[in-house]
């Protein structure tokens, strides 16, 4: 008969009649003993796990790197064929091999200390091509990194590679005349959303560890509703824009996609910050011809960026939480995945309140008449900030295109785009006279916000309080789920809220359909503006309850 370690040391603890050993002493034994390292899975994987696993000197980031590598090769354009990665870094090894060598050394991690970040190819990088998906632009290259990109590697990032987009941004689809067409990583016939298709596929898929998106209208947020991603679309003069390839300057943003909320909540640490560059879109007021803020303490003072947007990871944050349900965005239920979503988010509130939200049904003024009256200001954008992107390093070894007239004429595009480059060509030069892009740049931020606001602080048309205010409004990110390969999916209006008004929005999975295969349903959550705080909060504690997310079958650990 064997004699547990416990029994041992009981027996030894009582004959030698040891001084200071009992019960407590035994258990501190059995705890050490049956204490695992620390390890680290690619598939899955998040920051904390990683800096464990580090720590512990179970892995080492060359070989996490590697791991990441293999999973692309695997993946990528064999096996499933997601096609959501356009290039990896040449230097990722090397730069892996230098952050080991640094943490031998001095023992110190950085906040993203070897975490590889996929982001979306309209993001500068000075050792990879910036494509924005076009083969018009294969060449493109930039002579230093975006200002969120100088942010990640400065904190121990490194940048694995650029993903696919729906090219130029331009819409929902996810395909590209670089890669081609992205697939959805939970069912290889659907699509993948966008604009930002490539990195929601790719993070859903565990090709790094978190990607980056860019948010003109709701191409952050789309393509992490149906990856089942968490998606943050920061509030519009909180991220610079300075090394992003524009659509529409006064709405796009860059911003985090990720597994979890933690590690969105570490990315977002890294993304903001003041950028002193002409082009980082960081005005004093929400308004399109606001002067840019000029220091970081006027940043500070008009932004309250905190120390870290980890600080509001609480796992009782639900429990008194004011959340406004907008039931008018919850679509008709006239189509079957309409109703499917519904009764997703619906599952999901029920949860929220079990845990002590407060859970009202709240209205926001005038909602179907911004929706009619307003619109995206891209196209009448596109042409004059392509052109000044394009426009913007002087060195031109590299033959990139000059002007958005130049590219246009290449033709090196999808076909599908030829319209878009049409349309869009007839707006270029001075806009002060459209009168619709007026409207939208000066009516309707004071319209949309003012809704927004008036429903948040829940007081009625007189200001006269309804009841307590609101921390977030709630509804769905699109009226239906990932759509059939090449179609655009069933969005719905509510993305515009956030861009219409600058304020932040985060989806999250709400939960899983019962299909097969099973997909995600988002949900989004908004709130005032440089309130991301709220979202994390609220966000992070229904993640830890729910666990919404369940990772897609066709890319398995290798």
């Amino acid at each position: 008969m064997l004699t547990t370690n416990k029994n041992i040391l009981a027996a030894a603890c009582f004959a030698a009649l040891v001084s200071g050993c009992n019960d407590n002493n035994i258990q501190q034994q059995n705890d050490q003993e049956n204490q695992q390292p620390a390890t680290f899975s690619p598939v899955e994987g998040t920051i904390s796990q990683l800096h464990a696993a580090l720590a512990a000197n179970t892995t080492s980031c060359e070989a996490v790197v590697q791991s990441y590598l293999d999973r692309i090769d695997a993946y990528d354009d064999v096996g499933p064929e997601l096609h959501a990665v356009i290039s990896t870094n040449p230097n990722a090894l090397a730069e892996a091999r230098a952050l080991d060598e640094h943490y031998a050394e001095t023992g110190e991690m950085d906040s993203l200390h070897c975490v590889t970040v996929l982001v979306k190819d309209n993001f500068d990088t000075d050792d990879m091509a910036t494509t924005a998906g076009g083969l018009a632009m294969q060449f493109n290259m930039p002579p230093d990194n975006a200002f969120t990109i100088t942010r990640m590697k400065q904190r121990g990032a490194i940048i694995l590679g650029k993903a696919n987009l729906d090219e130029f941004a331009f819409g929902y689809e996810g395909s590209s005349s670089i890669e081609g067409q992205t697939k959805n990583a939970y069912d290889l016939e659907r699509g993948p959303g966008g604009s930002s298709s490539g990195t929601g596929a790719a993070i859903a898929a565990s090709f790094a560890m978190v990607g980056t998106g860019t948010d003109t209208g709701g191409s952050i947020r789309i393509p992490s509703s149906v990856e089942g991603l968490v998606g943050i679309r920061p509030s519009l003069r909180l991220v610079s824009q300075d090394g992003i390839v524009p659509l529409s300057h006064s709405q796009d943003t860059g911003g985090p996609m990720c597994r979890t909320v933690e590690d969105c909540a570490h990315l977002l640490d890294a993304m903001v910050g003041f950028d002193s560059s002409a082009h980082s879109g960081q005005r004093e007021n929400f308004a399109y011809d606001a002067p840019l803020i000029s220091s970081p303490f006027l940043y500070q003072i008009i932004t309250g960026v905190p120390h870290s947007y980890t600080q509001y990871l609480d796992e009782g944050a639900l429990n008194g939480a004011r959340i406004g349900v907008v039931r008018e965005m919850f679509g008709d239920g006239s189509e079957q995945q309409n109703q499917v979503v519904q009764a997703t988010i619906e599952a999901a509130l029920a949860q929220m309140q079990a845990a002590g939200a407060v859970i009202e049904e709240v209205t926001i003024p005038k909602l179907s008449e911004i929706f009619e009256r307003y619109k995206s200001v891209s196209r009448y954008e596109f042409c004059n900030d392509l052109t000044d992107y394009l426009g913007s390093w002087s060195e031109l070894a590299d033959g990139h295109h000059l002007s958005f007239a130049a590219l246009a004429a290449s033709f090196d595009y999808e076909v599908r785009h030829q319209q878009y480059f049409y349309y869009y060509g007839l707006f270029c030069g001075d806009q002060s006279a459209n009168e619709d892009y007026q409207l939208n740049q000066t009516e309707r931020p004071t319209q949309v916000r003012n809704a927004l606001m008036q429903a948040l602080n829940n007081v009625d048309d007189a200001g006269i309080p309804l009841g307590q205010a609101y921390d977030v409004l709630l509804y769905p990110t699109m009226l239906g789920l990932a759509s059939e390969l090449g179609q655009a999916p069933l969005a719905g209006d509510n993305n515009r809220l956030s861009p219409f008004s600058g304020f932040p929005a985060l989806t999250m999975p709400a939960g899983m359909t019962n299909s097969e295969p099973q997909l995600p349903v988002g949900m989004e959550m908004l709130a005032r503006e440089f309130d991301e705080a709220s979202l994390i909060k609220i966000a992070y504690a229904y993640e830890k309850m729910a666990q919404p997310r369940q990772a897609p079958s066709h890319t398995p650990a290798l």
